[in-house]
């Protein structure tokens, strides 16, 4: 019984860090180009981020090698902030944009940044384990109307559901 146990559990984690069939990591990812704080513009929503306005994410560096995230986002409900700091990790090569993540114990989801611009005024497409997960992420608060126009087209080619994306306000 125990090894069935292990057994289900260790597919039930393995299947929160697949992608869905029609994303592909970025394949040139720098982890320095890609560490600070990034806005996120839009998201498809989910419990954990219901409510929130203002999100922001901050990476950095963990002494083991992985990655500090910190997400930070305003909840006018309760008229506070709330924070979940998590850890990241590659998944496969350091070069890859495939890293996994945990905000909760031993249980991780894939983080799958699909499209990226790392300067200054750049962005980030973001998926986690299937379609039901995707995130827009900015450097800046804002961003010009043909990267969210780029982002719901590429959501779009790949089956996600824009029509549901939740456009985050950020003051």
């Amino acid at each position: 019984m125990r090894k069935t146990v292990l057994m289900l559990s260790a597919l039930l984690l393995a299947g929160c860090l697949g992608m869905p069939e029609t994303v592909t990591p970025v394949s040139d990812f720098k982890l320095n180009n890609y560490l600070g704080k990034w806005y996120e513009i839009a998201r498809l929503d989910h419990s954990f981020e219901r409510g929130l306005s203002q999100v922001n994410a901050e990476y950095s560096l963990n002494a083991d090698g992985g990655v500090l995230v910190i997400n930070r986002g305003f909840s006018e409900t309760d008229n506070e902030w709330k924070e979940a700091k998590g850890r990241a990790y590659f998944v496969g090569a350091d070069s890859e944009g495939y890293l996994k993540v945990s905000f909760f114990g031993p249980f991780y989801g894939s983080y799958v940044v699909f499209a990226l611009e790392p300067q200054e005024d750049g962005y980030a497409f973001i998926s986690g384990p299937n379609t039901d997960y995707l995130w827009l992420l900015a450097r800046t608060p804002s961003v010009k109307a043909d990267v969210i126009s780029r982002f719901v087209e590429m959501s779009e080619a790949r089956g996600f559901d824009t029509k549901n994306l939740v456009y985050v306000q950020q003051k």
